[in-house]
């Protein structure tokens, strides 16, 4: 399905749109950016406007929100504004394989499959910096190798130097790695800005963005808008139960559906607000506004936040004072949040199946680009039919477009990022909670896997118990230091809601179907990839918690296992 339109209000925004390709915004909108950019904190403070009118579509859209449950809030997040990243494993399990063996990889289940283990204490590392996407370098030792079949060393005497072919090849390769690097910067971050965190790559994407329309509609049918000022990717949905969320930019909280209600209705407001706005006129209009009751202070500072963080406000004080206070709007960054307004959707349920709608093909590809790993027992029958048509051509299209190694098998297929960039989670990771997710997986695994010969399914069922246990063991034997948010040894439900909630969003663990008894967890097949290599005789009670007698493996830190007798 094309990617819906802007729909609500569109005949009262002012300035022209942008086709993607020119790189304007209209030339009204042009000259109200750049008067946004120039404002100082000495610019004299327009009078504030009799009354903002709000955009009946995001005012819908936040009535949904407000009357909506915590997961369905989340993916009417996904489907109306399209500004999640991309998320991958990375760690390839073995070097990359030729095309002469993929096709037999795919026979291969995860459950018995090559792993990345890495076996250690609690793997402690520096913490990285940010993520950031990588500059496209121009020395040729950073372009890739091309292999020609030639010997290596200078020319001989009868073989003539072709030295514009090699400049126009160097070229060719500069600008395809600076292509790549534009899409994973677009995938992982959908709106770039001139000004923001990852400016350095805009250029990149003004420069290549006739290509980077091009293939991004062709394979993910996603529209590419480029500005003067900004790049906006809207992404599609993700259907129901993509289990993506809004964060707060400085304490990392989920959003709630009130924190949600706020963001829309804010952005109802600000889609026509003058560039210069009082504080408390936006705050005094959103109230008047609001579909429902009062909305909490820390739903009102996470909406804000961000939005600041997204550049479409700036002048947000720290403090709760708003007296004096002028903020500064961009208008056209927040016409460009919306990237599938309700429409013509008649309820949030509708919205979330609209916007993922797609041909087969492009529901796969969408799947594989933006998520870990795409287990054919999830997709409807006809997106499966294509996966089993296409196992080899699909996903190597886009790894080639996305710089991803392609991992088939048996139960699908994972794009994974051996550069670990391409990602808003990572795991393995560098604080304590993610070691502690990682530990809890490895040896879940080795508890619940399918032995050879047994029936073998993408899920298998946890027992809770196992969960306890294991975590215990965990902070027993490992002691879990304290990172910045949370002291997991002094809250050990917190060490479990907060690892199998990781677990979760990176896929590898799921919720077993409603109506199961008793509800628990079910462990995906991935999940193995991350485990040690499997033990066809599994020792049973492998944990002083699981209470179990028999032998009991523990791990030695930083060295081979040893075995020991309870």
């Amino acid at each position: 399905m094309e990617q819906q339109e802007y729909a609500a209000g569109t005949t009262r925004v002012a300035g022209g749109t942008s086709d993607g390709r020119t790189g304007g915004a209209g030339q009204g909108t042009t000259v109200a950016v750049v008067v946004v950019r120039e404002a100082g904190p000495d610019a004299p403070q327009e009078p504030a406007p009799a009354a903002l009118s709000p955009d009946p579509g995001l005012l819908r859209l936040a009535r949904w929100f407000a009357e909506a449950d915590p997961a369905t809030a989340d993916d009417l997040c996904v489907a109306s504004f399209g500004l999640y990243p991309a998320r991958h494993f990375g760690v390839p399990t073995e070097p990359a394989a030729g095309p002469e063996t993929v096709a037999g990889d795919a026979a291969v289940s995860w459950w018995h499959g090559p792993t990345a283990y890495a076996p250690a204490a609690l793997r402690v590392r520096e913490p990285r910096p940010a993520r950031r996407q990588r500059r496209a370098r121009r020395d040729d030792g950073a372009l890739p190798a091309v292999r020609s079949g030639a010997k290596p060393g200078p020319p001989g005497k009868h073989r003539k130097p072709e030295p514009a072919r090699s400049a126009a090849g160097a070229q060719d390769r500069s600008a395809a790695a600076e292509r790549r690097i534009a899409a994973r910067l677009l995938l992982a971050h959908p709106l770039v800005t001139a000004s923001g965190p990852h400016a350095d790559g805009f250029p990149l994407i003004r420069r290549h963005r006739d290509w980077l329309t091009g293939q991004f509609d062709t394979l993910l049918g996603y529209r590419l808008v480029v500005g003067p000022w900004h790049a906006r990717l809207c992404k599609a949905g993700l259907g129901p139960g993509a289990a993506r969320r809004l964060e707060h930019p400085g304490t990392g909280a989920p959003f709630t559906p009130g924190g949600y209600a706020q963001l829309a209705l804010a952005l109802a407001l600000l889609v026509d607000a003058p560039e210069r706005l009082p504080l408390g006129h936006l705050l005094a209009r959103m109230r008047a506004a609001a579909p429902g009751p009062a909305a909490a202070p820390a739903d009102l500072a996470m909406a804000l936040a961000v939005l600041a963080e997204w550049q479409v406000l700036g002048g947000i004080p720290a403090g709760p004072a708003e007296d004096g206070v002028v903020l500064t709007v961009d208008r056209e960054l927040a016409r460009a949040v919306p990237a599938g307004p309700p429409g013509p959707a008649d309820d949030a349920a509708d919205l979330i199946r609209r916007a993922a709608e797609a041909d087969p093909g492009t529901a796969v590809r969408r799947r594989l680009a933006e998520t870990p790993a795409v287990l054919a027992a999830d997709l409807p029958e006809d997106q499966r039919g294509w996966l089993d048509l296409h196992h080899r051509t699909g996903p190597a299209a886009l790894a080639e477009f996305l710089g991803l190694e392609a991992e088939p098998r048996a139960e699908g297929v994972a794009l994974l990022d051996p550069a670990d960039e391409l990602t808003d989670l990572a795991l393995p990771g560098a604080d304590a909670l993610a070691q502690a997710a990682l530990l809890l997986v490895e040896r879940l695994v080795e508890e619940v896997r399918p032995l050879p010969g047994e029936a073998i399914g993408p899920d298998v069922p946890i027992p809770d118990a196992l969960i306890d246990g294991v975590l215990g063991d965990i902070a027993d034997d490992y002691g879990l230091p304290v990172d910045r948010r949370r002291d997991y040894l002094a809250d050990r439900t917190a060490l479990r809601r907060d690892a199998l909630d990781l677990l979760h969003r990176m896929g590898l663990i799921v919720r077993a179907p409603r109506g199961t008894r008793p509800p628990g967890w079910l462990l995906r097949a991935p999940a193995a990839r991350f485990a040690p290599a499997p033990d066809l005789l599994p020792v049973p009670g492998t944990g002083r918690h699981s209470r179990r007698e028999g032998p009991v493996v523990v791990p030695a830190p930083g060295g081979p296992r040893a075995e020991q007798r309870a």
